[in-house]
């Protein structure tokens, strides 16, 4: 295993790397924060998803954006979207605290002050919705910010730690980001951009429900009410094949309304198909969650990572067949 693959794992695992005994621009001795710290906070893996998205509603929406302009819009959109990773780790610095997937975050780990972190939010969060006024239109920055409130203030506030409905219902603030991209090029929100946000709001359950059955712990420990822990996991792999199986047939409305065509379409049911398989694997698991190593190959874990996978590959057939239909 090389040495940046177990820095990653021992992250993931709230490890120190061994690095962080070092002095210098390589550790954390000192306390201090770095860049890296920083970049940190913005959840950069998260955004990576988000942003995707985002490009591809810009590029499916028909009508011409300016390349500078539509650079504009995707970085507004990774910026706001960094923005409510750092408010949240704020917000959650306590949970964080407790649990072994986020015990090794800048704030937790006190490289960062917990004030500065809310401070360097707000203020990416206002600058990019500002420039998204002012260089895109006013559409796209009311969208935007209606996703960065409904982060913060719905899903992280509100619904996070009261209901284990918080993911079905938070679900929506990941699904803006195309919708966005969208109303950057045409100044509105149509069908398609509703439809490619209710794809998004209906993949989030199955996804999200996946991480927290192998870090159920984690979330037990950390008295965040996620399905596994308020319904059990055998309620909850019902509920990821139901969201599954509501998914795939979904998927197939931009080819049914003839906005794509048979790339997509095709594209659309063998990833649905994969999906389905991955989902009846997590369905047929008698694990109960609890115990579950972070670093195993249960099936859980395994659909996990196929849904990331799933819609990315989902949204770039949308964006492939558009773009040389």
């Amino acid at each position: 295993m090389s040495q940046t693959t177990a820095s990653i794992e021992q992250n993931e695992r709230g490890e120190k790397s061994p690095l962080s005994s070092l002095p210098g621009p390589l550790g954390h001795a000192d306390g201090e924060a770095e860049v890296r710290d920083w970049i940190a906070l913005l959840k950069p893996r998260v955004m990576s998803l988000v942003v995707f998205s985002g490009l591809i509603g810009l590029l499916v929406a028909p009508g011409h954006l300016h390349p500078v302009l539509g650079f504009t819009a995707v970085l507004c959109i990774a910026v706001a979207a960094g923005a409510c990773g750092a408010i949240n780790m704020w917000y959650d610095r306590d949970i964080d605290a407790v649990m072994r997937r986020t015990v090794n975050r800048p704030i937790p780990a006190g490289r960062i002050e917990a004030g500065s972190a809310l401070g360097y939010g707000i203020t990416l969060a206002i600058g990019s919705i500002i420039v998204m006024g002012l260089a895109v239109n006013l559409v796209a920055a009311a969208v935007l910010a209606l996703s960065v409130a409904f982060y913060v203030f719905v899903y992280t506030m509100w619904l996070k730690r009261r209901t284990p409905q918080n993911i079905v219902i938070g679900g929506a603030a990941g699904a803006f980001p195309p919708v966005i991209g969208w109303a950057a090029v045409t100044g509105s929100v149509d069908l398609m951009a509703v439809i490619m946000f209710m794809i998004i709001f209906i993949w989030t359950p199955p996804h999200f429900w996946s991480l927290a059955l192998w870090a159920n712990d984690d979330y037990r420990r950390a008295g965040v009410p996620m399905m596994p822990v308020i319904r059990g996991a055998r309620a909850t792999r019902k509920l990821i094949v139901g969201y599954t199986l509501l998914l795939v047939p979904f998927t197939l409305a931009p080819w049914a309304i003839g906005f794509s065509g048979p790339i997509y379409g095709v594209s659309a049911l063998l990833l649905g198909a994969g999906f389905l398989v991955s989902v009846i694997r997590v369905a047929r698991d008698r694990q109960d969650g609890e115990g579950v190593s972070l670093t195993n190959d249960a099936p859980a874990r395994a659909a996990f990572k196929y849904s990331i996978v799933y819609l990315f590959v989902l949204f770039g057939a949308l964006a492939v067949d558009r773009l040389t239909g």
